[in-house]
């Protein structure tokens, strides 16, 4: 018989350190919303995991550097062409 997967109201307990700012935010956020503090941390991973959809970092780096400003012979030096294009990238993140 194959094994099934748990109910999803099945919760598993998660053990959570906070510095007192973070634990602080979490109680005004509770207070205000009237949601539960593990509620929130629950919205607060999804919310993370749909920001880390972007794809892998070399899709991403890839999308950002598709367009114009690529030298017309890329395909003959394509290691000196990422290379700058991978630091022009490391300058607007300064």
């Amino acid at each position: 018989m194959p094994k099934r997967s748990p109910s999803p109201s099945v919760r598993e307990p998660v053990q959570v350190y906070l510095a007192p700012d973070d634990r602080d935010l979490l109680n005004r956020l509770a207070e205000e919303t009237g949601l539960s503090k593990a509620e929130i941390l629950r919205r607060g991973v999804r919310s993370f995991a749909r920001e880390q959809r972007g794809g892998s970092p070399m899709l991403r780096f890839v999308a950002e550097t598709t367009g114009e400003g690529w030298p017309d012979a890329v395909a003959a030096d394509h290691d000196a062409a990422l290379a700058e294009a991978y630091r022009a990238q490391a300058k607007k993140r300064k």
